[in-house]
């Protein structure tokens, strides 16, 4: 599918920056400073390593029940020692029926979902398909996300104010959502489209389920963490690989540098804290934010490389082919299809 020209796309009208106070190199620490989470529920895909490991330890000692699906429970109650008001259940994104059982648990419960983190992903994977035959980055970045939001939406409504932060990427400058061909069956797979349309895709599901939600008290937000090397997600890559993007030194150590949004796990985590956080963002929703702030649309709309890491000095921001209202519509109503889940 053709991308549409800029001009033609109707901008979110949030979308610009408000001036937080934070930066590029703030923590998830600095960003939640005062803020009393006493009594509020919180539910983080992908808890127990990476930044969704910070986001937890986070929003705990804040004074947040935490919940964690994972995929692997012993792995997940390693990671999650020392860490209190913490609790881990099992699910696998990529299958249906573990997402619908955790969700049908939780919402059995009564108890309400304030912050819903889905932070899980995989990266620049080769192509696999899940049971359904669906490609693996779609599937796990973007359907199984879908899927457990609308599973838990009654108990989003039961928060009356809830916040449902999705983690997108600077990837998705790789590729829109190719709606016609979205699971890869009738054009050539390559692991950087494949990430970059599901990353497209998480922006989208925000900007619309914000639209969706709002009436319920449920506002969206999409998030660049940064890049964070020394984490799982980049294993995929070769070291050759991260040598061009200019992401670790020739001994193979992570650079760290947030101007160029290279991150520590702790500067990484910031962003979803500060969205599902922060007082500034009251009364908004459906942006896509990054160094804690609302993103600027990008107005060089010149894709970077992914390997060379072209231009990592600027072009930040947001492309206007994730915030276009008629796409994020049709993704919706494709997902939909694709899980046969609904608001109910």
């Amino acid at each position: 599918m053709e991308s549409k020209n800029s001009s033609a796309i109707k901008l979110p009208a949030a979308q610009h920056p408000v001036h937080s106070g934070f930066n590029a190199a703030s923590t998830a620490q600095d960003v939640i400073k005062s803020i009393n989470l006493s009594g509020k529920t919180a539910i983080v895909t992908g808890g127990y390593s990476g930044i969704g490991l910070e986001t937890v330890r986070i929003l705990s000692a804040a004074g947040a029940s935490v919940i964690v699906p994972a995929r692997d429970y012993d792995r997940a109650a390693q990671a999650l020692t020392g860490i209190n008001n913490v609790e881990i259940k099992e699910m696998e994104l990529m299958e249906p029926d573990s997402v619908d059982a955790f969700a049908a648990q939780f919402v059995a419960s009564g108890r309400p979902v304030h912050i819903l983190v889905n932070s899980a992903g995989i990266m620049a994977t080769p192509l696999m398909r899940d049971s359904r035959g669906y490609e693996s980055q779609l599937s796990t970045n973007h359907l199984g996300h879908f899927q457990l939001t609308l599973r838990l939406w009654p108990a989003l409504c039961r928060a009356a104010g809830a916040r449902v932060i999705s983690v997108s990427s600077r990837g998705h400058r790789y590729s829109p959502v190719i709606l016609e061909d979205i699971n890869f069956e009738n054009r050539e797979y390559t692991p950087y489209t494949a990430y970059g349309q599901s990353k497209t895709a998480n922006i989208l599901f925000a900007l619309e389920l914000d639209k969706r939600g709002q009436t319920h008290g449920i506002r969206a937000f999409s998030v660049h963490p940064g890049t964070i090397v020394n984490t799982n997600l980049s294993r995929h890559a070769s070291k050759e690989d991260l040598l061009k993007a200019g992401v670790i030194d020739t001994q193979g150590n992570a650079i760290f540098d947030p101007l160029r949004q290279l991150k520590t796990i702790q500067q990484g985590a910031s962003t979803s804290v500060w969205c599902a956080t922060s007082p500034k963002l009251d009364g908004l929703g459906g942006v896509y934010c990054e160094n804690n702030d609302i993103a600027s649309v990008l107005t060089d709309l010149t894709p970077m490389d992914p390997l060379t890491g072209a231009d990592v000095k600027g072009n930040f921001g947001v492309m206007p082919h994730a915030i276009d209202a008629e796409i994020a519509t049709e993704l919706w109503n494709l997902s939909e299809q694709l899980t046969g889940v609904s608001i109910q």
